[in-house]
């Protein structure tokens, strides 16, 4: 009996929110910052960053605006 309740295409569209520090990235995304000390990345499962916003609640937003399925990550 087949137990994997996940449909085949469900990976690829869940993504990880995790904190970075501005101070991590690239100066001219940190000039864009505009003051900010974290940021949240939005990334796929090969951790590649796909989006960086100004909030958690945002990144969770935009994802599932993007029909994907967010994960937090510590």
């Amino acid at each position: 009996m087949d137990t994997n309740f996940e449909h085949p295409d469900e990976a690829a569209r869940i993504v990880y929110v995790r904190a970075v520090r501005v101070e991590d990235l690239p100066e001219e995304v940190q000039e864009q910052a505009e003051g900010l000390e974290e940021l949240y990345a939005v990334c796929d499962t090969q951790g590649e960053r796909l989006a960086l916003v100004k909030d958690r609640a945002m990144a969770f937003v935009l994802a599932r605006q993007n029909d994907m399925a967010p994960v937090t990550v510590h």
